[in-house]
């Protein structure tokens, strides 16, 4: 069976747009492992970015109506190829390229500099020969096969489940596992992916391609892309397919990716209504919100769990070696929160003394000379403090001379090109704010830092498992939280406590490197402990709670 989107109608048909958007798809299916558009104003001469074997490719994609690709193409391509440190080179067109072309092409190979061209007769035998299905690395975990099977069997017995498995568990693999079961009992069902951000629906639609046969074609519908055909699997933003949905398409099938962002009334909502017969799937890592909606009214109880915790036990998330530096608590406050009742931005206004960047960096630096290969990512409060760290950390040590900031900001392009560089290793340092949250996939990742942080629990449990993916040599993530809120304090107790409980449970398949969260003062920490513990729901309470602790004892 050939891959329809291949093909050299569909390549006519999508324009200069579509032809990079069919080669990203393809390289999942020739085993890259990480593939990114950075087409635009200002790319030099690239239009895609893949790793395949630690090696740099560079893609220059070329769409033509009619005729052939002349010399300037293989010109931008030999440009792309020095500025991105490229390994290999490759020009893609519809249609071929002409005969000076070809001549520049023998020229540049005459002189080091291999260029290889696939024309259209090339991408059609691409398309006949690549395997069905995305080669094997995404093969499922046992415990993802008895989730698939779980959440299958729900929809099938209610029309709704839900699924919620802690970042680095592969919950979109469970999804697209779901997905990929649905079409191969009806490979003609329209199967819709709902997300609330253009990137992460983007990244969805990606995912995708690793579970569903080459012969299903998959369609984006974002405020800047709306397809004109919408069968097959659709993915895209909630506003954009409630536009769809008004004037009446309708899936057979709804996953809702990170459903926590599914209230009791709004877009969400809306969409689940407007499509009440189709069958409907929420997935997430982290269930809680803020208004306290319970999205289980929504989609029933979990058909299957499992947490952080549990899943660092079972050997299914990186170790991890959590370090909290409480150093800068002023213990005088703790005695008087404890006779008199604060709120907890009071309390984190008093309680937490001031750091010096200096501190941060010398801590930063001593656990970047013990962390073998490291790879780090360090989460900042504003954008403004991620570029300040960046600079500072660039200046610092010679091994962080590329450090990058990484935010919101930054064209999209940008991002794109900072991640690849990251990924390679070029980039050894990221500082950022939120890009990191949802949908950003770094295995590689074995170093995190949290300074001055936010105290939401979702967010910290996003954050943090960032770097709790495995990837070959990793044996720990190490953490170093430079805290400044009672919140974050209590959750990483609570995440310690279950770590402790879980590993006693699985005493017989201990992991090779057990997890470990400790404070730098380890005095500091035990008195937290206790300090802490009663104060109900201190994890995810709000600014303006008021607290009332425990006296302390043993604090001089």
């Amino acid at each position: 069976m050939s891959a329809a989107f291949l093909a050299a109608d569909e390549l006519l048909r999508g324009g200069p747009a579509g032809l990079p958007h069919a080669v990203e798809r393809a390289l999942w299916h020739l085993g890259f492992n990480d593939v990114r558009v950075i087409d635009g104003a200002g790319d030099n001469g690239a239009d895609l970015l893949a790793v395949r074997d630690r090696e740099q490719w560079v893609f220059q994609c070329k769409w033509k109506a009619s005729g052939k690709v002349d010399r300037a193409g293989i010109d931008d391509l030999e440009r792309a190829r020095t500025r991105y440190h490229a390994d290999k080179a490759v020009l893609v067109t519809n249609t071929d390229i002409n005969q000076a072309a070809e001549e520049r092409r023998r020229a540049l190979n005459g002189v080091g500099i291999p260029i290889t061209v696939w024309h259209g007769a090339t991408l059609t035998a691409i398309g006949d020969r690549m395997p069905q299905t995305v080669p094997g690395q995404y093969a499922l975990r046992p415990y993802q096969v008895i989730a698939a099977d779980a959440l299958s069997r729900d929809l099938r017995a209610n029309g709704s489940a839900l699924l919620v498995l802690a970042t680095g568990l592969g919950k979109t693999v469970v999804g697209g596992e779901v997905i990929s079961r649905h079409l191969a009992a009806d490979p003609n069902a329209r199967i819709l992916v709902v997300a609330h951000m253009k990137d992460l629906v983007e990244q969805l639609e990606k995912a995708m391609w690793r579970h569903i046969p080459k012969s299903i074609p998959t369609r984006l519908l974002t405020g800047d892309s709306k397809p004109q055909d919408l069968n097959g699997v659709l993915v895209g933003t909630v506003e954009s397919v409630l536009g769809a949905v008004r004037v009446g398409y309708r899936p057979d099938l709804i996953m809702i990716d990170e459903t926590h962002h599914v209230a009791e009334t709004g877009r969400f909502a809306e969409l689940l209504d407007l499509c009440g017969d189709a069958a409907q799937l929420g997935v997430t890592a982290t269930p809680w919100r803020g208004d306290k909606f319970d999205i289980t009214s929504r989609f029933g109880e979990p058909s299957f769990t499992m947490g952080i915790a549990e899943g660092m036990a079972a050997g299914y998330l990186s170790a991890v070696d959590y370090r909290l530096y409480v150093d800068n608590i002023d213990w005088n406050v703790v005695k008087d929160a404890s006779l008199h009742g604060y709120s907890i931005k009071d309390l984190n206004r008093s309680l937490f003394l001031p750091q010096r960047d200096e501190e941060i960096i010398e801590h930063f630096r001593e656990a970047w000379r013990t962390t073998p290969d490291p790879r780090a990512i360090v989460f900042c409060q504003t954008i403004e403090h991620a570029e300040h760290m960046a600079k500072l950390l660039a200046s610092a040590d010679p091994a962080w001379a590329h450090a990058s900031f990484l935010h919101s900001g930054l064209p999209r392009q940008r991002r794109q090109i900072l991640l690849n560089e990251f990924r390679l290793g070029r980039v050894p340092v990221i500082t950022c704010v939120d890009v990191f949250n949802e949908g950003v996939d770094v295995p590689d990742v074995n170093l995190i830092a949290f300074l001055r942080v936010t105290h939401s629990r979702r967010i910290f449990v996003q954050q943090l498992g960032r770097g709790l993916r495995l990837s070959p040599g990793k044996t720990a993530l190490r953490v170093l939280d430079f805290v400044t809120d009672i919140r974050r304090v209590a959750a990483t107790l609570d995440l310690r406590r279950s770590l402790e409980a879980e590993e006693a449970e699985h005493l017989k398949v201990r992991m090779p490197h057990a997890s470990r969260i400790q404070f730098s003062d380890e005095t500091i920490g035990s008195l937290m402990d206790h300090w802490i513990r009663d104060a109900a729901d201190l994890e995810t309470a709000a600014d303006e709670v008021r607290l009332q602790f425990p006296l302390t004892t043993g604090i001089e």
